[in-house]
C-alpha cells in the first residue's frame, strides 16, 4: 500500500509543480509590472526592486497555491483514470473514498499553510512594503531640485529658485489647493530636516495668502511645515496578528479581506470531494473533462467567495464552507460513489 501511495504522490508532483510554477511566474510578472510603475514616482535600484518584490511573495503564493493544488490533484486522478491505472488501483481495494482519505492529510496541511500566509505573513509583508515605500517617498521629497516644476512636499506643490549649501533653499514658493480654501506661501529661505518618520520644512521671512471667502495675508519670520508619514502597527507576534484583524467589524475592507482569505485558504480542503468527482472516470464510457470542469469549479468558487465576502462577510464566513462541502459530497455521491 505504501508503494501505491508513493506512486500516486509522484504522479501528483508531476502535475502540480508545472501548474504552480506557471501560475507563479505569470502572477509575479503582474506584480513586477506594478512595481516597475512606481519607478516613475520614486527612484530604486535593482536590489530595492527585488526587496519590494519579496514583500509580494506571500500574496503570490496565496493566490497560486490553492488553484495549483486543486487542479493538480484533479489532473492526477484523471491521468490515472485515462491510463486505466485507476481500475488497477481499485482492484487492489483502494476505492474512491479511500483515495479521499489518502489526500486528506496533505490537503489539511495546504489549507493550514494558506491560513498562516494569508492571515499572518501577507499583512506583515504589506506593512513592510508600505514602510519601505514611505521611506523612499521621503527620500524623494528630501531630494528637492531648484528650477524644477511639479515637485511636492506632502500636500504642497513647491518651486525652489536656488539651492545654497547644506540644503538651504532660496526663494521658495508653495501652493496647496483644496475645496474650501487655497493657500499660497512664499519665503526667502527654507531648510529641510529628516527626523526619522517626519520631514520638516522650515521657512524664514515669508508671506502666506489664504483664499476662502475672503483673502487673508499672514507675514511670518519663521514657519514650520510637517509632512508625517502615516503610522502603522507592525506585526511581530501572534498577538499583533489578532490586533490587526480585531477591527474588521468596523472596517469593511478588512472584514471582506479576512473572510475572502479564509475562503481561499479552505478551498482545497472543502473541495476534496470535487477532486475525486471531476478526476475519476471510466475511459471506456466517459470522456476526460477534468481540465474544463476543474477550471469551472475554481472560477465559480472565487466568484461566490468574492461576492459573499463583500456583501455578507460575517454570515458568509460560516455558511459557504459547509454549503460547499455539502454540494460537493452530493455531486460525489451521485457521480462516483454509486458507480465505483
Amino acid at each position: 500500500m505504501k508503494i501505491l501511495e508513493k506512486y500516486i504522490f509522484n504522479t501528483f508532483s508531476t502535475a502540480f509543480f508545472p501548474i504552480f510554477l506557471t501560475l507563479y511566474i505569470i502572477t509575479s510578472i503582474i506584480f513586477l509590472v506594478q512595481i516597475a510603475a512606481l519607478t516613475s514616482i520614486i527612484q530604486m535600484n535593482l536590489l530595492e526592486l527585488l526587496k519590494l518584490y519579496s514583500y509580494s511573495i506571500p500574496t503570490i503564493i496565496f493566490y497560486t497555491l490553492p488553484i495549483s493544488y486543486f487542479v493538480g490533484a484533479v489532473l492526477t486522478i484523471s491521468k490515472l483514470s485515462a491510463e486505466y491505472e485507476m481500475i488497477v488501483i481499485t482492484s487492489f481495494g483502494l476505492n474512491s473514498l479511500k483515495i479521499v482519505k489518502l489526500l486528506f492529510p496533505t490537503t489539511i496541511v495546504i489549507s493550514i499553510l494558506l491560513l498562516i500566509v494569508s492571515l499572518g505573513l501577507a499583512p506583515k509583508a504589506e506593512y513592510q512594503k508600505k514602510a519601505f515605500l514611505n521611506i523612499k517617498k521621503q527620500e524623494a521629497q528630501f531630494n528637492i531640485k531648484p528650477s524644477e516644476y511639479g515637485q511636492q512636499f506632502g500636500k504642497w506643490l513647491l518651486y525652489v529658485n536656488k539651492e545654497l549649501e547644506n540644503k538651504v533653499f532660496k526663494d521658495i514658493t508653495l501652493l496647496q489647493l483644496s475645496k474650501n480654501k487655497d493657500t499660497l506661501t512664499s519665503a526667502k529661505y527654507a531648510t529641510m530636516h529628516n527626523n526619522g518618520n517626519t520631514l520638516n520644512l522650515q521657512l524664514q521671512n515669508g508671506k502666506s495668502f489664504v483664499l476662502s471667502d475672503t483673502l487673508k495675508q499672514v507675514d511670518f519670520e519663521k514657519m514650520l511645515l510637517n509632512d508625517s508619514s502615516p503610522k502603522q502597527k507592525n506585526i511581530k507576534s501572534l498577538n499583533d496578528i489578532v490586533l490587526y484583524w480585531s477591527d474588521r467589524k468596523t472596517n469593511l475592507k478588512k472584514s471582506k479581506d479576512f473572510t475572502f482569505n479564509i475562503f481561499i485558504s479552505l478551498f482545497p480542503l472543502i473541495s476534496i470531494f470535487f477532486i475525486i468527482s471531476v478526476g475519476y472516470f471510466n475511459p471506456r464510457y466517459d470522456s476526460n473533462k477534468a481540465t474544463m470542469l476543474s477550471s469551472f469549479i475554481v472560477i465559480l468558487f472565487i466568484v461566490i467567495a468574492n461576492q459573499l465576502a463583500r456583501l455578507y462577510p460575517n454570515t458568509g464566513l460560516y455558511t459557504l464552507p459547509f454549503l460547499w462541502i455539502f454540494f460537493s459530497y452530493i455531486y460525489y455521491y451521485f457521480t462516483i460513489k454509486k458507480l465505483y
